[in-house]
């Protein structure tokens, strides 16, 4: 079984950030936002594909594994059931399955990691859609201290690609 990350950067600075990813070996990086616009310096997709790319980590924007507004809307007022439903609907759509089935390919060629905003994941879609990438083990990252990846690095899971996979 493969490993995917996911992180949220509220809390940190695109420099721990970074730090974080390189230390467990990422390197691509997946934006599950709807909007990748931030108003922390770093994180609008412009600049963090830019600072990503000199730090030899690919980025890609799926826009349509983004949580949709009334989802946004209900998480930021603490209405965490109301949003897995309404994310859960959304992950359902076709857009969203087929934005999911480019993920879960481009996740298995190099080691991935899902990025939104929110600090803890179980506030956040992108577990949601960790989840429904069936195969591959979640390991949440939190980028405000990159060395305790670097001091644990021996308990960390290995990645592995997941090519033959169809053939098993």
């Amino acid at each position: 079984m493969s490993v995917v990350y996911t992180v949220g950067y509220e809390g940190t600075d695109i420099d721990q950030f970074v730090a974080t990813l390189k230390a467990v070996g990422v390197r691509r990086l997946a934006d599950v936002r709807a909007i990748a616009l931030s108003r922390k310096k770093g994180f609008s997709k412009k600049s963090l594909s830019a600072r990503l790319e000199a730090e030899g980590i690919e980025y890609i924007h799926y826009v349509d594994l983004g949580d949709p507004k009334p989802g946004r809307e209900a998480a930021r007022a603490g209405l965490f059931d109301e949003f897995r439903s309404i994310y859960s609907t959304h992950l359902n759509s076709t857009a969203a399955r087929a934005a999911l089935e480019l993920l879960v390919v481009a996740a298995g060629e190099k080691p991935t990691c899902l990025l939104c905003f929110e600090r803890d994941p179980k506030t956040c879609h992108r577990s949601l859609v960790a989840q429904a990438m069936q195969d591959f083990e979640t390991l949440h990252l939190f980028a405000d201290d990159p060395q305790r990846y670097i001091r644990n690095a021996a308990k960390m899971p290995s990645y592995h690609t997941r090519e033959g996979v169809a053939a098993a």
